[in-house]
């Protein structure tokens, strides 16, 4: 375990702001979708301000795991822990290909990915596991999930709400990537999650809803609660950078052509 969540080599890009990495990070993204597999697009262009900022304010700890629940997102994952320096290949390389270790899904074998995920909530539970085993040892570190308002209807993440709030983990955070889409559609039109911010305080977590874009919020936000485990809620747009994509479910997974790539990045927003 200890091998797997490695360190951030900060020394190898030093003055990036946290927009900066995130904008190098979507280009990576898009340059993965225009790999001969494609890569779920949308959702890892939602969810990259929220990686970058996790990763940026508690990766240098072992004793934290950020753990994305929405495996699918597995691109966005690679970018985000290529920009900071914890993958040593540009992961738009050899995604997807035969023999790669950077699987459509979160791939363990690499650095800083403590657990495969992509069957949905199972991330949610790893994390707060990881939070009670901390809480245990007494080290002070934090379980951090990031995960998707569609992956909301698994069971397992209401299950693990319960435990967070049983076991009182004040060091497990939720993030919630709010960008109403899934596999299907748009998530109101499949299965609508009504007061979810109420859903949360029902189950004992403390509750900050913010942009997910907004990176000076998000790494505000992600402070743990004193007594709580805390769900925040981020606001988000799927395929947010690519003004073709924004808030458009059928962006969710995509293969586009090494052109359109070139001024997808060109025209980033």
């Amino acid at each position: 375990m200890e091998q797997s969540i490695t360190r951030y080599k900060e020394q190898e890009r030093p003055t990036l702001s946290l927009a900066d990495r995130a904008k190098e990070a979507r280009k990576l993204i898009i340059d993965m979708a225009a790999t001969p597999t494609g890569c779920h697009l949308g959702g890892s262009l939602s969810v990259i301000d929220l990686l970058v900022a996790a990763y940026g304010k508690y990766g240098h700890d072992k004793n934290n795991a950020v753990i994305l629940s929405k495996g699918h997102a597995a691109a966005g994952l690679y970018a985000a822990l290529y920009v900071y320096g914890v993958l040593p290949n540009n992961p738009a390389e050899s995604y997807g290909k035969q023999g790669s270790l950077y699987t459509g899904h979160p791939n363990h074998k690499l650095p800083g990915i403590p657990f495969a995920t992509g069957s949905l909530g199972h991330g949610v539970a790893y994390a707060a596991g990881w939070a009670l085993a901390q809480k245990l040892k007494g080290t002070g570190g934090l379980g951090i999930a990031i995960g998707g308002d569609g992956e909301l209807q698994e069971g397992l993440v209401w299950e693990t709400a319960q435990i967070a709030q049983a076991q009182s983990l004040s060091n497990f955070v939720y993030i919630v990537d709010c960008n109403g889409g899934q596999n299907d559609g748009y998530v109101d039109d499949i299965s609508p999650i009504r007061h979810l911010k109420e859903r949360f305080e029902a189950f004992g977590f403390a509750v900050r809803e913010i942009d997910g874009h907004d990176h000076d919020a998000i790494f505000a936000a992600i402070t743990p609660d004193r007594e709580k485990p805390l769900a925040i809620l981020a606001r988000t747009a799927k395929g947010k950078g690519v003004a073709a994509l924004e808030g458009n479910p059928d962006a969710h997974y995509a293969k586009i052509p090494a052109n359109l790539a070139k001024r997808w990045k060109v025209n980033l927003v």
